[in-house]
């Protein structure tokens, strides 16, 4: 099987792609993200489901950001949780995921009846009982470019994407193509006690890229790839990051040091999330559409995401 790169502690099968034995942990979960850019950066956004069988429970996530646009958000922590299919359904809800080709090709079905509406994206972090909304569909076909790529040490993949589809958010019809990155992990994940950086994108030149850095006291060959235009993914080691914050909380800018491609975080768009945990803690999750400029002059767009638990501001994001 060619379709990921092997350099991975654990083996990546095209059975991967499904669904995987719970682990005992409380907080053991599910995640497939998958977020999607078009190529100018005017238009993007993100879904994320999350399975939680030991907590009884589904996390839904779904938002479209883009130029001149208020960010639409749908948020729902209390969704059914759904068969193998990942056909799911939510109170203003449904959604369907569908892996039409192990490692190459997955598509997004998404009929929202009642997305948020948010002039200012901080208010993503209040109750949004009370927000305006408007309906918002996705029918999007993630396809790989190449490669996927395994983490070294978590049962985790990143696939780079070509995007295209149909959006529809209120009574505007958007035929959209671009590109994304899909990502999967299972095992267990405390959103209440580690904080992070995850970020990935595409440079004008059409090379993608990715990392991830958390903040654990220390550095390790932290997971990062990148692939150019054509050419084979390639592991690198040695990613890290630095980000600044506002008083918000919103980060104002980053620098990710991808070993030979060096690059400065612009955030464009927020889409954030507040997750309170089964003992009442609050984490806050703000993930961005971001401009990213290389030191060799290339941009590109993509999305950046800096977790948020309690105690994060003396996790040592520099």
């Amino acid at each position: 099987m060619g379709n990921f790169a092997d350099h991975a502690t654990w083996p990546l099968r095209p059975e991967d792609e499904g669904t995987h034995p719970a682990g005992a942990e409380p907080l053991w979960s599910e995640s497939i993200y998958l977020d999607f850019t078009a190529e100018d950066g005017a238009l993007a956004g993100y879904v994320r489901l999350g399975l939680y069988p030991n907590w009884n429970r589904a996390w839904y996530w779904a938002c479209l950001v883009g130029a001149g646009r208020p960010t639409v958000l749908l948020v729902d922590h209390h969704v059914p949780l759904p068969g193998p299919d990942l056909a799911v359904r939510g109170e203003n809800f449904q959604a369907t995921h569908d892996v039409t080709l192990p490692m190459r090709s997955l598509r997004v079905s998404l009929e929202a009846g009642a997305a948020a509406v948010l002039s200012d994206p901080a208010l993503a972090y209040r109750d949004l009982d009370g927000a305006a909304t408007t309906p918002l569909a996705f029918d999007l076909e993630w396809r790989s470019t190449g490669e996927a790529y395994p983490y070294g040490f978590v049962p985790r993949y990143e696939v780079p994407c070509e995007v295209e589809g149909t959006i529809r958010v209120g009574e505007e019809e958007i035929a959209f193509s671009g590109h994304g990155e899909r990502d999967h992990s299972w095992g267990e994940r405390d959103w209440w006690g580690v904080s992070w950086l995850w970020s990935s994108g595409r440079l004008d030149d059409g090379t993608f890229f990715h990392g991830m850095r958390a903040n654990v006291g220390f550095e390790m060959p932290w997971p990062c790839f990148t692939a150019p235009p054509g050419g084979a993914l390639e592991h690198r080691e040695g990613f890290t990051a630095a980000s600044e914050f506002g008083e918000d909380g919103f980060p104002s800018g980053a620098r990710l040091e991808v070993p030979g491609m060096p690059m400065t975080v612009v955030p464009l768009a927020f889409a954030p999330v507040a997750m309170t945990s089964p003992d009442g803690e609050i984490a806050r999750f703000p993930r961005a559409l971001c401009r990213f400029e290389a030191s060799d002059g290339r941009l590109g767009y993509g999305w950046t995401e800096w977790h948020q638990p309690p105690g994060w501001r003396g996790h040592g994001w520099r």
